[in-house]
């Protein structure tokens, strides 16, 4: 089977990511594991877990089953509120990397900022100081909003080189995008053909348009959040699906037609509201 070749985006600190990866929610060890392993045969190279998840174990070891080096895969998780902690945060990124049996992450993330709590911008200078060690590659938040952002880089004085949010046709987060580019914080998007039974997919903005480039509506959703910008990390256990979710550099989509599924959006109240649900 012949592997995709995947286009990647340079992040702020110096690493490279790639544009499309594989998101491992709400799979469990011996089902990331399988997939893990089918995704990377196929050209995957980025693949998404985290603490909560329960799965960086089978995700580890369907990195290892593919027999791709390591060096050529770029991995991905997140730590809990447990961490938020200057000292904590290297703690998190041990026990992750132990879970998954490798020597190094690539991208460590804070789950989510849990404002309540506040104590984020703690557990972001103890991802600075990782960084600055050399023990991780990138850094970044998952679920920040800009007045999240905003708190951190101004306190720090250093940018994530990812925030994770949710993001698709319905929900375009345009205020989140539009503070991401002017940082240069590289906006990554979970859920991003909407989840299950997404109306999105159904959509008939979308199936013309999948009609007309002769794709999937779920090819013409992620050719859109590469056309603006995005990394995608689609979920998918079918073999098929994998590799159609990956099938996406071939073809484009026309500043119109960008715009005409932006014009989806229903706005902020599809999302899940970072300053009251985290963990």
């Amino acid at each position: 089977m012949t592997s995709l070749i995947v286009p990647t985006v340079a992040l702020v600190h110096g690493a490279v990511m790639p544009r499309i990866g594989l998101g491992t929610w709400p799979m469990d060890d011996a089902e990331s594991e399988r997939v893990v392993n089918a995704a990377i045969q196929v050209g995957y190279r980025l693949v998404d877990t985290a603490e909560n998840y329960g799965n960086e174990r089978g995700v580890g070891r369907g990195l290892r089953a593919s027999g791709v080096p390591r060096e050529e895969l770029f991995v991905t998780t997140k730590l809990n509120k447990r961490w938020h902690g200057t000292d904590l945060v290297a703690e998190a990124c041990e026990r992750s990397a132990e879970r998954l049996g490798v020597d190094y992450l690539d991208l460590l993330l804070i789950h989510w900022p849990n404002p309540q709590q506040d104590q984020y911008v703690q557990a972001w200078q103890g991802l600075i100081r990782l960084l600055e060690d050399g023990r991780l590659r990138a850094i970044g938040t998952s679920n920040f909003k800009p007045a999240h952002l905003e708190r951190i880089i101004a306190e720090t004085g250093v940018v994530p080189d990812v925030n994770q949010i949710q993001l698709s046709p319905t929900l375009t987060r345009t205020a989140s995008r539009e503070f991401h580019t002017q940082h240069g914080i590289i906006t990554e998007s979970w859920s991003p053909i909407g989840g299950t039974g997404t109306a999105a997919l159904n959509d008939p903005v979308i199936t013309e348009l999948a009609r007309q480039y002769g794709k999937s509506p779920a090819q013409i959703v992620l050719r859109w959040h590469l056309e603006l910008g995005l990394v995608a990390i689609p979920k998918s256990s079918k073999p098929d699906r994998l590799r159609q979710n990956l099938d996406v550099f071939d073809f484009t989509l026309s500043p119109a037609n960008v715009a005409a599924i932006s014009a989806l959006d229903r706005g902020e109240s599809g999302a899940a509201d970072s300053d009251t649900f985290g963990h």
